[in-house]
């Protein structure tokens, strides 16, 4: 096992950060026998065969080959979980007031995804009421976003793959599924029979537990008896965000705002995009009307919390959270919001 391998799984598994990984972590690891050929609807299957084991679905691979890395963990090494217990708020004693969680509400219910739990999985497949979800956390982006599983192949149950496009998890589509690639903040499958497919974002918040927990008494909450041995209370990447420098390449590159500003992405399905930093907002609460691409939003921040929240969207209109560097590398037209 290569010691890049080793220091991955180390973060995904005993989960220290050093500055010893950081070197390490940011030497590049393209994919070796990748590369597309002119036509590669008209070639045998392509695989990606990691020291572990195979292999994804690489046909009409839609991003350069050479651009998809190797983060460390092999296929799975990352283990995304599926129909999770859940527990009440208020038997969610484990969770800490300033926590982040990412939020949902759907088919009259709410639901909590901790942060200090997807660190360590990344993707969680989920049901609420009838609506198949998977809640996504990419920690090198620290990007989230929530998906519709009904994708246009079908219902699909994803896993992490180990891989990463512009530093940012791609997932898989697992279960005996097609093997295709997916990307997070593209939100479009890059290979295989997903290639250029869209995945549906459904709404969701980046938050303080203190925060979702009043405004969501009755919420349930992603409990930590994931069947996996991890210990959720220990962040694995706190320094990282303290520190400017990136793991892995990303391009295209913007100074318009610094590498790892936190940013609240919005865009419509004709792909318009603007980008408000959460830096813009000042020290108030306050509330702002935008329109993007013909599409009204309203944005809250709130001080506490220090987050921001889509209060209000037109049909049409999807957003997600990132870092800026993430945000720009795959909506390299995106506009930024100036303060309200």
């Amino acid at each position: 096992m290569n010691l890049v391998l080793k220091n991955r799984l180390y973060w995904a598994g005993a989960f220290v950060v050093s500055s010893l990984a950081f070197a390490i972590w940011s030497i590049n690891h393209s994919l070796r026998d990748a590369a597309a050929p002119p036509n590669q609807n008209s070639v045998p299957l392509t695989q990606i065969q990691g020291p572990l084991g195979p292999a994804f679905d690489l046909r009409g691979l839609t991003v350069p080959a050479a651009e998809i890395q190797s983060g460390g963990p092999p296929k799975d090494g990352i283990p995304a979980l599926t129909n999770p217990a859940m527990v009440t708020g208020g038997n969610a004693t484990y969770l800490r007031p300033s926590d982040r969680v990412i939020g949902v509400f759907a088919d009259s219910q709410a639901r909590a995804y901790p942060l200090r739990i997807l660190n360590y999985h990344e993707i969680v497949n989920d049901r609420i009421g009838q609506l198949p979800i998977a809640v996504t956390y990419c920690p090198l982006c620290d990007s989230a976003a929530v998906f519709d599983r009904r994708t246009p192949l079908g219902e699909r149950e994803f896993g992490v793959s180990g891989l990463l496009y512009n530093s940012n998890v791609l997932m898989y589509d697992r279960g005996g599924q097609s093997e295709s690639l997916w990307s997070q903040v593209k939100t479009q499958g890059i290979s295989g029979p997903a290639a250029d497919k869209s995945l549906r974002a459904v709404p969701l918040e980046l938050t303080t537990w203190k925060d979702w927990l009043t405004r969501y008494p009755n919420t349930q909450v992603l409990s930590e008896q994931t069947g996996h041995r991890r210990d959720y209370g220990r962040s694995p990447y706190a320094g990282y965000f303290t520190n400017p420098q990136l793991m892995f390449p990303v391009q295209p590159v913007s100074n318009a705002l610094p590498t790892k500003t936190p940013v609240l992405g919005v865009w419509t399905d004709d792909g318009t995009a603007r980008a408000y930093p959460l830096s813009a907002f000042g020290n108030a609460d306050s509330t702002l009307q935008d329109t993007v691409g013909g599409k009204n939003v309203t944005i809250a921040f709130h001080r506490e919390a220090n987050r921001l929240r889509v209060v209000e969207a037109d049909e049409g209109l999807h957003w997600m959270y990132s870092l800026w560097f993430a945000w720009y590398a795959f909506h390299p037209d995106t506009s930024i919001s100036s303060s309200p």
